[in-house]
């Protein structure tokens, strides 16, 4: 890992909020490309997925989530379940920001991609209970979405349609649909 890397992620631990934001978006930022120092941090980020701070398990999450595409030992396939645990967190707005970043694992490959779905299609159908469940919905249809526009897989498509149709009420069905009209 080069030593501006390396600053990011000590960034995150400085006192001084303004710098751990610019720390997490530069991360964020390096991460969307595929990156050599994948393995270097995964292990202490698959550790921060059950930290006590939930900005740490929220920024775990984000972070792994990008570093998919980074992964040639495939290794999310054997951790996508503990991200998957945080898009559950007690606190929502970790719970959110895992959610809506998880998308990401799918550009890593078919496998990836398929589990991911898998997972999404699930929550959607079961989150009825949840507080918060039409975020929740909405979220997973813009990371469909999300998904779409970067693989370009008609099957995607469908299946926020098929997800869409599920929704027994109209307003919401309609405010799921906002994030297809644009682009399409």
């Amino acid at each position: 890992m080069d030593s501006i890397t390396q600053s990011y992620f000590k960034g995150l631990e400085s006192k001084d909020k303004d710098v751990q934001y610019e720390a997490y978006n530069n991360i964020l930022t390096s991460t969307k490309a595929e990156v050599d120092w994948a393995y270097e941090i995964w292990d202490q980020l698959i550790e921060g997925l059950t930290n006590t701070d939930n900005h740490k398990r929220s920024r775990s999450a984000q972070f792994l989530s990008n570093l998919a595409i980074s992964d040639p030992l495939n290794r999310m396939l054997k951790d996508f379940s503990a991200i998957w645990n945080v898009t559950k967190d007690p606190k929502f707005v970790t719970a959110r920001h895992s959610l809506q970043s998880v998308w990401r694992v799918g550009l890593a490959g078919p496998k990836q991609k398929e589990m991911v779905l898998k997972h999404l299609v699930v929550r959607f159908k079961n989150c009825l209970n949840e507080k918060n469940y039409t975020l929740i919905r909405f979220d997973i249809i813009q990371g469909l979405k999300n998904l779409y526009d970067e693989v370009n897989d008609e099957e995607i498509k469908q299946t926020a349609m098929d997800l869409i149709e599920i929704e027994g009420d109209n307003k919401y069905r309609k405010k799921y649909m906002t994030a297809w009209k644009k682009g399409i």
